[in-house]
């Protein structure tokens, strides 16, 4: 979620406001089969009290996925689960790398800030230590001559 208060009212493509046979219409797919994917777990619509079916767009667009999966790739209902699976197991691991990500840029501007400040703190009246090298050179001195 993005933080904001959302409208409780407001429809989202996760809303389950769809009945079984309107799914199905919009799918283009029979309301048996859509039972079908319940069962196997293709698809799993939100159940109102009263355990009826409701689905959501998206629901609507996965249906409209696993079909084409199905008829158009060839692919049995197995590997399309497993698909799904790893559909969304990749969705997951991409939201925790935003977020993993968003945390690194966090630390950074804190370390970046926190180091302005040590830089600011530094007394300007001092002089930086600088390592004199000895050498063997002999200096001789002599006082000036009053004549």
């Amino acid at each position: 979620m993005d933080g904001r208060r959302r409208n409780p009212y407001e429809l989202t493509d996760e809303t389950p406001v769809y009945v079984i046979s309107v799914a199905a219409q919009l799918s283009g797919l029979h309301p048996q089969t859509l039972r079908q994917y319940d069962r196997l777990g293709l698809v799993s619509p939100d159940r109102t009290a009263g355990r009826g079916r409701r689905y959501s767009a998206r629901d609507i667009e996965l249906l409209r996925t696993v079909q084409a999966l199905s008829q158009d790739e060839g692919i049995n209902l197995a590997g399309i689960k497993r698909i799904i699976e790893l559909e969304n197991q990749v969705a997951a691991l991409q939201q925790r790398v935003a977020e993993l990500a968003a945390a690194v840029d966090g630390a950074a501007v804190a370390m970046q800030q926190r180091e302005a400040q040590v830089h600011a703190s530094y007394r300007r009246d001092l002089v930086p230590y600088q390592d004199v090298h000895q050498t063997s050179a002999l200096v001789v001195w002599r006082p000036k001559r009053s004549d």
